[in-house]
């Protein structure tokens, strides 16, 4: 079993590696991997999209650290999910409601006990990351925790018509499973209206486009360029079908 770690802490600030170090203090056997700290900032939203693109490519029995939480040391719950046999620990502000919401088999744990040291505001690293620990070492088992019917909040199982992250190339990620659009439609973003390539060299040099990405979503890309400057976008720009 190993335990992945996505959030939107940066992969060049401070915040990832202490999570990793109290991991290592609980389980130091157990296989760390960052799968993602660059999650959209304060997007939630975007951001569960983006982790139920993963989802599926994740090991079963795998335990998630899920961290985009602008509301840390608030109001919000914190929550364990086990979905398709896979488990996730974050806080119940919708970043994991997408993949519950896709997901075949749930079930749904408030967490209940609180470590007496804690940071107010990096819960991450205090309360996450030993929860996940305790889980991936076994001593922490579903028929241990209480339940829950449903979480606090919900998203749902719909696409996000939106750009949901852009890599450091410029493609532009969306909330859109491509599996669900025909190859003719053409899409319309930042005011501009692209087809479809299937893979970039099908394009001349700097043209736009869209394709089924390796996480199967709609992105929007350019052949040897950067789609965001091309078509002026970033994240939460919205997307649309041309009719």
């Amino acid at each position: 079993m190993g335990i992945f770690l996505f959030t939107d802490f940066g992969s060049a600030d401070i915040y990832a590696g202490q999570v990793r170090s109290v991991l290592h203090q609980h389980v130091p056997d157990v296989r760390v991997i960052d799968l993602f700290h660059d999650a959209p900032a304060f997007n939630i939203r975007a951001a569960a999209h983006l982790l139920a693109a993963l989802a599926n490519r994740l090991p079963m029995d795998s335990v998630t650290v899920a961290v985009v939480d602008p509301g840390v040391g608030g109001a919000r719950a914190p929550v364990v999910v086990s979905a398709d046999n896979r488990w996730y620990v974050g806080p119940d502000n919708g970043l994991i409601s997408v993949v519950v919401a896709r997901a075949r088999s749930v079930q749904i744990f408030p967490i209940t006990g609180m470590p007496e040291q804690r940071s107010a505001s990096f819960h991450g690293r205090d309360l996450f990351a030993p929860v996940a620990a305790r889980i991936a070492s076994g001593e922490l088992r579903a028929e241990q925790l209480p339940t829950k019917a449903q979480l606090d909040v919900e998203f749902g199982a719909d696409d996000l018509a939106e750009v949901i992250y852009i890599d450091h190339y410029g493609n532009a990620f969306t909330g859109l499973r491509a599996g669900k659009v025909l190859p003719q439609a053409r899409v319309v973003a930042g005011g501009r209206e692209v087809g479809h390539a299937r893979v970039f060299s099908e394009v001349p040099a700097g043209e736009a486009f869209w394709y089924e990405n390796s996480l199967g979503l709609l992105e929007l890309a350019a052949n040897s360029a950067s789609a965001a400057v091309r078509l002026g976008l970033k994240t939460g720009a919205a997307i649309r079908f041309a009719k």
